[in-house]
């Protein structure tokens, strides 16, 4: 795929047709988790169910990304990025959309794992896209709004879903069917180019594995299940629980709190371009765990909701950061035709984090209470982006 010419290094082309199904695409992404998130309360009630159990509605969605996102770039380089993320996009529309006819709660958990599985074709082939339409800053440039886009989905997307689950616990659930419109655009604009014929077996993710540096893989790999374990257990489960237990607040306050932070992760994801031009992606990512870990230990000692708000708005920051530096680094650590290979196990470290944290955090919750988790997350949080400095330098 020949690289899109822009004429400031900085900016992103939004007359791309590419960019454009990639944006859209993106933009549904967040449905997964954050349309859900602020009613896990909800949901805990109408099915009767535990925290650690209702915290399966979330888990579920992440849990085959695992496995599947190696699959996913495997037929991505195959068969072409157009085909996987239409497939993918009108399966995740579908499994999630058949929630609004109220099937039992382990019916909702099944349905969410095949939207799990259709949701590592839309991420992986995504970032894919972008990585073969654009190199250095400029990747990173687009990189950042992308990044910026999901995290505008995940602001908005809460209040959507919080006001929604007050209607009915299965409203926000019709509104995945915004994925068949995305999926017939992908299809009419997306052109792929002639697929990499070495991509017919397993074989191809071994050559993948071969093509890596295993410290940059280590490092990257390493930074996306951390602090995606953070995000997901920290934002999208404990705060849920903590902020509905402790204070008392509905889903619509509680998805306010959460539209707070994302907005922080939008600002700062459009600023990666800038920052790639001055400092290395490595350094961008270590600096996102320390201002994320200056928010979870705000959170801890915060004594209202306002203030656990302004903390957490540290803690959105810096994921902001790390997200886009993550994916260019990873899309410079291979050749193009292992690119969506190499972001492919970026996928399955991204799930890997993303289901944990909601079984972590809700599962030692019950037990401690959810306020310590943002301080032991915090701790964490300093001590990897610290090892991350040292790894780096």
């Amino acid at each position: 795929m020949t690289t899109d010419l822009i004429p400031d290094e900085l900016s992103v082309p939004w007359r791309s047709r590419t960019v454009q199904a990639v944006l859209s695409s993106t933009l549904l992404a967040p449905f997964s988790v954050t349309l859900i998130s602020p009613g896990l309360p909800v949901y805990r009630r109408a099915f009767d169910v535990t925290d650690a159990e209702a915290s399966l509605l979330l888990s579920a969605v992440l849990i085959p990304g695992v496995v599947l996102s190696p699959v996913a770039g495997l037929l991505a380089d195959r068969l072409g990025r157009r085909r996987v993320l239409v497939a993918s996009l009108l399966a995740w529309s579908v499994a999630g959309a058949a929630v609004t006819l109220r099937p039992s709660f382990w019916s909702v958990v099944a349905l969410r794992l095949a939207q799990g599985a259709a949701l590592a074709g839309i991420i992986v082939t995504t970032i894919s896209l972008i990585g073969d339409s654009f190199e250095g800053v400029r990747r990173n440039a687009v990189l950042g709004v992308n990044a910026a886009v999901l995290s505008a989905g995940s602001a908005v997307y809460p209040l959507v879903g919080g006001a929604l689950v007050v209607v009915a616990w299965n409203a926000p659930f019709a509104l995945y069917l915004l994925g068949l419109p995305v999926a017939l655009f992908a299809a009419r604009v997306l052109d792929d180019p002639p697929p990499e014929r070495r991509t017919r077996s397993l074989a191809y993710l071994r050559r993948v594995v071969t093509a890596l540096s295993a410290k940059d893989a280590a490092v990257l790999y390493g930074s996306a299940l951390v602090i995606e374990l953070l995000l997901f257990g920290a934002m999208f489960t404990g705060l849920p629980f903590l902020l509905a237990g402790t204070y008392g607040l509905s889903p619509l306050r509680i998805g306010l709190v959460v539209t707070v932070s994302e907005v922080a992760s939008m600002v700062t994801a459009t600023q990666n371009g800038r920052l790639a031009a001055r400092f290395s992606d490595e350094r961008i990512i270590a600096a996102g765990f320390v201002v994320a870990a200056a928010g979870l230990v705000g959170a801890w000692v915060a004594p209202t909701p306002l203030f656990l708000t302004a903390a957490m708005v540290g803690f959105g920051g810096g994921w902001g950061l790390t997200l886009p530096s993550i994916d260019a680094g990873v899309s410079d650590l291979v050749p193009a035709q292992f690119r969506a290979g190499a972001l492919s196990f970026r996928g399955s470290a991204t799930f890997l984090g993303r289901a944990l944290g909601p079984l972590l955090f809700a599962g030692i919750g019950l037990r401690t209470g959810y306020r310590p988790l943002f301080l032991f997350g915090g701790v964490g949080a300093f001590a990897f982006g610290a090892l991350l400095l040292g790894a780096t330098r």
